[in-house]
């Protein structure tokens, strides 16, 4: 019992003997900061003095301690842009990656700044002017972003864009209103949207969506963005409603109307998909996109006399469409199968007549669409006799 004593009070003396000492260390590394950050040169010294002090998870909620850390970030950063304004040549993505450090430091800094002491009352000391000072500096946070989406590093375009939206909601700039006066936010929205969605990150490209959609100027692409990441997360009714919403914006749209059209069309809805091309020819009724596309919704409703005069309309104004040939071509080979070959023999005959021009001109001007046009020929030509043409197709079929 005594030896256990004895072994509690060697180690209650041994920490209060060490304690001390990490004082003493501590106050001598914080003397040193402020002497570097006096003389305005070494920064990074300061930085590192404090960066090291932090290591020690005693540390971490010495509010004096990050106090510094920001002053060194900040000379460092003001000394940058100084060479910048000056347009000495230096690292912009160093200037841009210090800013957003003095954001990081500036926020824990704040955490511990407004908590409350024993008697519960909070009295920041450095909330007030770190505000004012980073508010002037927000716009760097964008144009980092901004920097980075150029440079085609779309993870770091991202976090800076995401940076500059935090801003909105972190305490330190309580009572600046940045949601409803920055009027960039929705911009900086958009460019984080941009970024998720090329970095193939559907989970980045729907976090900001709701506040890039009020960037005007960008709202198409954003609603683009959107589809394709609620189709990579194989949501299918968001993924529709998106390309619907994007539709409504605009129907004429490069991406929305052919998505919506093969949404239709590969669930079979075609009632729909005719709907919807014929909603966009009310608005441009001469557009060999839209036309072309009734005539395969036509075709694929089985509709084939308005599929092949929508063909022939088409040729008319293009006779070097191959797929206007090959849609009226696969219509009248469909009407012959679809007749009695015994009790309509002619009828057969003729409308394989009619196939043959038209798959023939389709095979002319896309030769190297052998898997669609050699079938339908081949069967043109067995039941039209013509054994030449025949013998030549099956030869090309058997290869």
């Amino acid at each position: 019992m005594k030896v256990k004593r004895l072994r509690i009070q060697t180690l209650t003396l041994l920490i209060l003997m060490i304690t001390p000492c990490l004082t003493m260390a501590q106050k001598k590394e914080l003397s040193q900061a402020r002497t570097i950050l006096k003389s305005g040169k070494n920064g990074e010294q300061a930085e590192k003095l404090m960066t090291t002090l932090l290591r020690d998870s005693a540390n971490r909620e010495n509010k004096r301690i990050y106090a510094l850390w920001y002053e060194a970030v900040l000379m460092q950063y003001q000394a940058v842009n100084e060479k910048l304004y000056m347009k000495q040549r230096q690292d912009t993505a160093q200037f841009f990656n210090l800013t957003r450090r003095l954001f990081t430091v500036a926020f824990a800094l704040d955490s511990l700044d407004m908590r409350p002491d024993k008697k519960g009352r909070v009295a920041p000391e450095y909330r007030k002017a770190n505000a004012e000072q980073l508010n002037k500096f927000r716009p760097n946070l964008f144009f980092g972003g901004t920097y980075h989406v150029r440079k085609g590093d779309f993870r770091q375009g991202f976090d800076f864009c995401e940076a500059y939206i935090d801003c909105a909601r972190q305490p330190l700039f309580t009572g600046y209103a940045l949601d409803s006066v920055d009027q960039r936010l929705p911009e900086a929205a958009y460019w984080a949207t941009y970024s998720g969605y090329r970095q193939g990150d559907p989970v980045l490209t729907l976090r900001y969506r709701k506040m890039a959609m009020r960037d005007s100027a960008h709202r198409e692409h954003t609603l683009q963005y959107m589809a394709e990441a609620r189709r990579q997360l194989k949501d299918d009714s968001l993924y529709h409603a998106t390309l619907m919403e994007g539709f409504r914006v605009n129907p004429e749209n490069v991406y929305f109307f052919p998505h919506l059209m093969d949404y239709y069309t590969t669930r079979g809805d075609y009632p729909q998909a005719l709907a919807t091309v014929n909603h966009v020819l009310e608005r441009n009724d001469s557009s060999l996109l839209y036309l072309y596309a009734k005539s395969t919704v036509l075709f694929s409703m089985q509709r084939y006399d308005e599929a092949i005069a929508l063909s022939d309309t088409l040729i008319a104004i293009n006779d070097s469409l191959p797929d206007a040939y090959y849609t009226a071509g696969s219509a009248w080979v469909n009407k012959a199968m679809k007749l009695n070959p015994l009790r309509e023999k002619k009828q057969v005959k003729t409308a394989y007549q009619k196939a043959r021009p038209y798959m023939e001109r389709y095979r002319q001007l896309a030769p190297d669409q052998q898997q669609k046009w050699a079938p339908a020929l081949y069967r043109i030509y067995l039941n039209l006799n013509l054994g030449r043409q025949f013998d030549e197709i099956d030869r090309l079929l058997k290869q």
